[in-house]
């Protein structure tokens, strides 16, 4: 393909001219390309035909064969007027074959409404070098159509209701210059479809109700320039989409309400340039979306409304710029976020989805989880290796919180105790107090566990002291009071445990020798039971009156019971203090 040239030059011979296949011409086209210093960068010489040839070919229905060749001014809608056809009506063309052909034009090149035949319709190195170029609403029919390594210099190509038929749609190398670039409405059938490696450069292109029915659609290594890029309301009924390490230049990327059937859909390594990228309303039955290592470049990125309820969608490692990144009221079966940075808002307030992973991303701005005009239904978050430098708006009993993290099964214990840490920290940022001490417990809890099944596993032995401590520390800490997080419960620990002493008081006389003595002679004639939880009451609140003293066995239970209520009275006044703090 000849495509670094700045200007050209033909002039036609009049020497015969024989291509390849043998084919004769009376006259010879040289054409010279030159740079911008006039200088000559390559020349080539072609079999020169006139279109009346060609229409003439037309006209008898013999094959159009035109490979080698330089052409001036083709188009169909000429051929329509000189005779008297109605416009719009499909003209058919034998045996086409444009091998290594260059179209001129001074206005365009048109191949409207043509009809080709079912053979295998070669424009491979074609060069369109002047004009626009038309193929609106062709049909290829069977046996597909190759433009592989086809320049076309002016940029403005119409694909619009093209029917490519079954067969091969090769594109792949293919030079387009600035201009648009307009495949709307245009109907590809079951064959490949590649524009692998294809340079589109600036202007807008168009896929707007595209239908891809083949079996693949490759976009890998292509290359988008300036302008909109539009794929609104395509349908691609394919096994296979990729758009793989695909350049996306600055201008607005449109992926709304596209149909992606059970296509295995891969963007991994993409890169997207500075403006919106939507795939608003997007639909896929079920399997695999991958956006891994794409770079999104700057700009709002919308994946909202989509209808992925069957499907795992995959972010990870991706780079996102600067601009808001939004699930808001979408269906994802699955949403990997693993290991991204991400910089901006990002709002997951999705409607239903069975799995968000958020491992080892680095967020920060705010991430929106908190329901606001219509209930989410998530039921796994996992946030294990987060790096929280902003904030996450969630609730602990409206987001189920607890639910989310414990029904991650896989997950280990000091796992899950890092994700409840995360969380901890980010309700005290929010100031959600009464959330962070939810939090907190079950972050202890599960540290607590994971204490012990680290120690067990790295020495056996410890368990004969490890499980009592962990038992201590389980009703301490744990059962008492929730790690001084719920002074209601240090209260209640401390009526039960007053109780639990006045009780014994009445009940160990009666198997030992051991009694409380009035020092007083107890002048107000009190009963056992007054005198076990009178006796109580001064020890485990520490007063220590005097008049009644313990002897025998009680002296030992009398300190014990002033010991644990002086604990206790300190843990509740901890845990009240913490409250009233905050």
């Amino acid at each position: 393909m000849i495509k670094d040239f700045f200007n050209y030059k033909v002039k036609i011979k009049d020497a015969p001219f024989k291509t390849e296949s043998g084919n004769k011409y009376n006259h010879t086209a040289a054409i010279s390309f030159l740079d911008k210093n006039k200088k000559e960068v390559a020349y080539v010489e072609l079999g020169f035909i006139d279109k009346e040839e060609i229409y003439q070919l037309i006209d008898k229905e013999k094959p159009v064969i035109l490979d080698h060749c330089y052409i001036e001014n083709f188009s169909l809608t000429d051929y329509r007027e000189n005779r008297n056809i109605e416009k719009k009506t499909h003209i058919k063309i034998h045996q086409f074959s444009a091998y290594n052909t260059f179209f001129d034009s001074r206005i365009i090149t048109d191949f409207s409404y043509a009809e080709f035949d079912n053979e295998y319709k070669n424009l491979e190195n074609a060069h369109f070098l002047n004009g626009a170029v038309s193929f609106q609403s062709a049909i290829f029919n069977e046996g597909g159509v190759n433009f592989s390594y086809t320049l076309f210099n002016d940029g403005n190509v119409d694909f619009s209701n093209v029917n490519f038929g079954n067969g091969e749609v090769n594109l792949k190398n293919s030079w387009f210059g600035k201009g648009h670039k307009n495949f709307q409405d245009a109907h590809f059938g079951n064959g490949n479809v590649l524009f692998v490696n294809t340079e589109f450069n600036d202007g807008d292109v168009t896929f707007v109700n595209t239908l891809f029915e083949s079996k693949k659609v490759s976009f890998k290594v292509a290359r988008f320039g300036e302008g909109k890029i539009g794929f609104h309301f395509a349908r691609f009924h394919c096994k296979e989409l990729i758009f793989e390490r695909a350049e996306f230049g600055n201008g607005k990327v449109d992926f709304r309400t596209t149909e992606y059937s059970d296509a295995k859909v891969s963007f991994n390594r993409a890169i997207f340039g500075n403006g919106e990228k939507t795939f608003e309303a997007a639909q896929h039955k079920g399997g695999k979306m991958t956006f891994r290592r794409t770079d999104w470049g700057d700009g709002n990125i919308s994946f909202e409304q989509v209808e992925l309820n069957n499907t795992c969608l995959y972010l990870d490692n991706a780079e996102f710029g600067k601009g808001n990144l939004s699930f808001n009221n979408s269906h994802i079966l699955e949403l990997s976020l693993k290991s991204c940075h991400l910089d901006y808002y990002v709002d997951l307030r999705l409607s239903k989805c069975r799995f968000i992973d958020l491992s080892d991303t680095i967020a920060r701005d705010i991430i929106d989880i908190k329901p606001y005009d219509f209930p989410l239904d998530i039921e796994i978050i996992n946030f294990a290796g987060m790096r929280l430098i902003g904030r996450i708006y969630i609730d602990w009993s409206v987001n189920n919180v607890k639910g989310l993290i414990y029904s991650q099964t896989d997950a280990s214990k000091r796992g899950l105790a890092e994700q409840f840490r995360i969380l901890k920290e980010n309700f005290s940022t929010t100031g959600q107090y009464a959330d962070e001490d939810k939090a907190y417990v079950e972050f202890k809890r599960n540290e607590l566990k994971a204490d012990l099944s680290d120690s067990i596993k790295e020495k056996p032995i410890s368990r004969l002291w490890k499980y009592p401590s962990y038992a201590f520390q389980w009703l301490v800490f744990d059962k008492v009071g929730l790690y001084a997080t719920n002074p209601l419960r240090v209260l209640t620990s401390m009526l039960f445990g007053y109780i639990f002493f006045s009780l014994m008081y009445l009940v160990l006389p009666l198997f030992f020798n051991t009694r409380i003595v009035s020092s007083l002679g107890d002048p107000d004639k009190l009963g056992p039971v007054a005198v076990a939880f009178y006796h109580s009451a001064i020890t485990f609140l520490t007063i220590g009156y005097g008049d009644y003293y313990p002897s025998g066995v009680f002296r030992w239970f009398s300190g014990l019971e002033g010991f644990v209520g002086l604990f206790l009275m300190s843990y509740f006044t901890v845990a009240f203090v913490r409250k009233i703090l905050r």
